[in-house]
């Protein structure tokens, strides 16, 4: 990308967009045109087309999305659906229609079948039936995939797609229902620190595992991808590790500082089994995550005593 392009990121006050915004003026890059939701609505068809013939970026990244944690998704499955297919459709066309140079999707690890073997590899997509509490939110984003691929087969753009994990980080969503799992939990053991409570029950069995990555290391893998990276299909990025819903608890209880017993709720869903990202063929390309977990939870919970605990 060249310094003086003109870059859109769509969602940049989220956890992901805000990321790629440090990430691209650490590099130097000044030329952003943004945009928060009250100020344009990526549902809008006409608001985002008059949004693009105005401000014609050069570069997008699409970070926007309506995103939550298993209950969320499972509760608001119209909205997520509807929603997220929206935003994608009217940023996707009109990157198409005023000549952006690139575009970078982003999409979950949502997308692959709940049974994929282990660790998930690109080609997995597609190979069977989804998870069924974030099915909505998965097929949106599968849709978007193939809207990209649709987009270069037919037009030639170069529209990428990458897969990222379980993400956490800076400026993350700890809404006590609509979180997810590592946001959720720092949130939980912190309130319950305060209050001094007994114990903190958690949803399921605590063996799902997961893999999680930093927000920044995120962003620092989006901006290599969109500089090195330009075939329509998919790839993934995470850390190639992962850890149970239990340990993970059980690490967070600790950096948070919390004495009390954890309980584990088994009437309540797990989700996913396991959910181990495939990485190599990002590793071929030579990016590697930088920050371990421990370490990225501390930056994580800091982060959350700012903007949540600041008396």
């Amino acid at each position: 990308m060249e310094k003086e392009a003109k870059i859109y990121i769509a969602g940049h006050r989220g956890m992901v967009g805000s990321a790629i915004h440090r990430k691209l003026s650490g590099m130097g890059f000044r030329n952003f045109v943004l945009r928060t939701s009250a100020e344009l609505d990526l549902r809008d068809q006409q608001a985002v087309a008059g949004f693009f013939a105005t401000e014609k970026p050069d570069y997008v990244f699409l970070a926007a999305a309506k995103v939550g944690g298993i209950w969320a998704n499972n509760t608001y499955r119209a909205d997520f659906l509807y929603e997220n297919l929206a935003i994608q459709n009217n940023v996707i066309h009109e990157s198409y229609v005023h000549g952006v140079k690139k575009l970078l999707f982003l999409g979950s690890s949502c997308i692959y079948p709940k049974f994929a073997p282990q660790p998930i590899r690109e080609e997995y997509l597609l190979t069977g039936l989804l998870e069924p509490t974030n099915e909505p939110y998965a097929i949106a984003k599968i849709a978007g995939i193939k809207l990209c691929q649709a987009y270069h087969d037919q037009y030639g753009c170069n529209f990428i797609s990458v897969m990222p994990t379980n993400l956490y980080g800076y400026q993350d969503n700890y809404h006590p229902e609509n979180a997810h799992v590592l946001p959720a939990l720092i949130r939980r053991f912190h309130e319950a620190k305060r209050s001094h409570q007994p114990s903190v029950t958690i949803w399921g069995t605590g063996t799902p595992k997961r893999e999680f990555l930093f927000s920044d290391d995120l962003a620092d893998a989006c901006v290599f991808l969109m500089e090195r990276y330009d075939s329509p299909e998919l790839i993934n990025i995470g850390t190639g590790a992962d850890i149970s819903i239990r340990e993970l608890a059980h690490m967070i209880q600790d950096i948070v500082g919390y004495s009390g017993d954890l309980l584990f709720d088994t009437s309540k869903p797990d989700g996913t089994p396991r959910k181990l990202m495939d990485v190599s063929k990002l590793h071929e390309l030579g990016w590697y995550h930088t920050v371990d977990l421990k370490a990225g939870i501390e930056l994580a919970y800091g982060d959350f005593l700012k903007r949540f605990d600041a008396q």
